[in-house]
């Protein structure tokens, strides 16, 4: 057992912090390519709504999951961080310093802040991509409601 927590110890925010860098990474790198992709898109060139809506909502589920576990990760972080500061106060045999406790609970703490800020620009992109959804069949919609009419 106390080779977990010093495991742990030693690498729980290089576990956690580079988990929640690389869900950012994977959040970006798929925001762009929307951005690139709807930037591009000729709604005209579509057939069916279905072929249409499967090209427009590509990725926004993998950027919606980051937005909605990021905080999740970070929360497992700071468990994490609180338990082996529990461990160290057990393991010190009464001779429990303040400082050097409250300094591990502001630190096992920073993984949550990760957490949430990964999460909130992840779905602030997530609601603006869904809104260029939307607008995109609309636009299929307007475009296909005059070809009937001509």
């Amino acid at each position: 057992m106390n080779h977990l927590f010093e495991f742990l110890e030693q690498y729980t925010d290089y576990i956690i912090l580079g988990t929640l860098a690389l869900m950012s990474f994977i959040m970006l790198w798929m925001v762009i390519e929307r951005v690139i992709f709807f930037s591009q898109v000729k709604v005209e060139q579509y057939d069916t709504i279905h072929e249409l809506e499967i090209d427009l909502t590509r990725n926004l589920t993998t950027i919606s999951t980051i937005g909605s576990n990021a905080p999740y990760v970070g929360l497992l972080g700071t468990v994490i961080g609180i338990l082996l500061t529990f461990y160290t106060m057990g393991q010190s045999g009464g001779d429990i310093d303040a400082a050097s406790i409250m300094v591990n609970l502001s630190l096992a703490l920073k993984a949550t802040a990760v957490g949430i800020l990964v999460a909130i620009p992840s779905m602030v992109f997530y609601n603006g991509l869904n809104r260029k959804v939307d607008v995109n069949k609309l636009k299929w919609f307007a475009f296909n409601e005059k070809q009937q009419r001509v």
